[in-house]
């Protein structure tokens, strides 16, 4: 049911803002209003197929955390699906499942999200479920060691046996300096351990309230019904105590470039990624978070980019090459390239050309017409990313959990258009320095002897 959530949403959040023509009339219908608990309502009708989503987001992720209890986050979003006062464990589960519907949680650094898909009949018995177990969990020891083992062996499984997961984890802690985003969500394995009740409950009063919460609800229904329901449900759930804005640790200036090594019996084809700090939507001068998403995408967003047509297509030295923009993160985040090599050119071959394309981008820039191309394969990827209801409330319910707001994402496509050649090579001369980036390689063994 948990899923762990490093957010890289170029290609649904941020990306799915900018709006053709004949979708800029949903976003006419898009409503937000405030239930006097201090819960956020955001409401996106779409009538065009019977199913609704619906969502709620509580503005806590792992970077939230107390220090040395890593891991809690997604912990906790665990112990939500466990029993109430007034329903037994897996009830909701069962409900979602009886009516053909789907529910899932995930948790990332910024924020904590659970979701079901239902047919809009079903939308009063989602959100009664929903705003029971905001405040009514009975948490037990029992319920704590049980679930505890149940992460331990998630992190086993997911984290400890894969190489590639364990590599992403050290080059974060070498990336992030200070910032808690050095920290994996799921947690370092000997603070899981120490996790208990104490820890859950105290989590649990201080961020699981309707005034940390936003509540999202897409498709076919209007905000006049969601007002009335969610009034009936979320409305009765005392507002919790004020929590001050998000002030964590923030990251120095970075003066070096670092690398970090993982050689693996188990990897049998060589890969590298190479990351920067740079700033998100929230922290960015103006325009300079859309010249970097813009950038990610001319450089290595798909298979009309710089580094797939010239690594893949033209050489065939690569079997992957591509970069990506963290662009929703809250605070600094991170923009990278990676790839893999394809024959035996070998990694270093692969590394040097990519390193060589941003060089050209910052010494020659981009051309008008790459430009554009690249705001067209943005539109182009919205038509499709609006089509269904859960990708609309993961677009909003990811960006206002984030700082942003509905102004800000109904004037993103207008930003996106206004960005220039020019200031797309401005961020890639003052952010991808080489003597300020992470390098991660992960190599098989025999990579070791050569």
């Amino acid at each position: 049911m948990a899923t762990l959530f490093r957010s890289s949403l170029a290609g649904l959040a941020l990306m799915a803002l900018a709006v053709s023509a004949p979708a800029k009339e949903a976003l006419n219908g898009v409503s937000s209003f405030m239930l006097d608990n201090g819960m956020q309502v955001v409401v996106i009708p779409d009538h065009r197929a019977p199913v609704v989503t619906h969502m709620v987001w509580y503005k806590v992720g792992s970077a939230d955390e107390p220090p040395g209890k890593s891991g809690i986050a997604h912990f906790f979003e665990h112990l939500m699906f466990k029993a109430t006062k007034n329903h037994p464990a897996g009830e909701f589960d069962r409900k979602v499942a009886e009516i053909g519907g789907d529910g899932n949680a995930f948790t990332s650094d910024d924020y904590t999200a659970y979701i079901q898909t239902v047919s809009p009949e079903a939308l009063p018995t989602m959100m009664a479920y929903e705003s029971d177990r905001m405040r009514n969990l009975v948490l037990t020891d029992d319920v704590i060691g049980t679930e505890r083992d149940v992460i331990l062996e998630e992190r086993a499984s997911r984290v400890d046996n894969d190489p590639g997961a364990l590599l992403a984890e050290e080059v974060d802690a070498t990336l992030y300096q200070n910032h808690p985003y050095r920290i994996p969500i799921i947690g370092w394995k000997q603070e899981i351990e120490q996790l208990n009740r104490t820890d859950a409950v105290a989590f649990y009063d201080r961020y699981y309230a309707p005034n940390n919460a936003i509540l999202v609800v897409a498709g076919d229904t209007t905000a006049e019904r969601v007002k009335e329901l969610a009034s009936q449900t979320y409305g009765r759930v005392a507002r919790g105590p004020d929590i001050a804005a998000r002030q964590r640790p923030q990251e120095p200036e970075q003066n070096t470039s670092r690398t970090v090594t993982l050689t693996d019996a188990r990897v049998s084809v060589p890969s590298f990624s190479k990351r920067w700090i740079v700033p998100s939507y929230r922290t960015a001068a103006p325009g300079e978070a859309e010249a970097l998403d813009l950038l990610s995408e001319i450089l290595g967003g798909g298979t009309r980019s710089r580094l797939y047509q010239r690594l893949i297509v033209e050489e065939g030295t690569a079997s992957s090459a591509g970069a990506f923009y963290q662009g929703t993160m809250y605070d600094e985040t991170a923009f990278g390239v990676y790839g893999a090599p394809q024959g035996a050119d070998g990694l270093a071959t692969v590394e040097k050309a990519i390193d060589a394309e941003i060089a050209r981008i910052v010494k020659d820039g981009v051309s008008a017409d790459e430009l554009e191309r690249a705001k067209t394969r943005f539109r182009r990827s919205v038509i499709f990313a609006r089509d269904n209801s859960t990708g609309m409330a993961n677009l909003y319910g990811s960006s206002l959990a984030t700082g942003s707001t509905l102004k800000d994402i109904e004037e993103w496509p207008q930003r996106i258009e206004a960005v220039t050649p020019e200031q797309v090579q401005a961020v890639a001369t003052k952010y991808l320095v080489p003597g300020k980036s992470v390098t991660g390689y992960l190599l098989p063994e025999a990579e070791v002897a050569q």
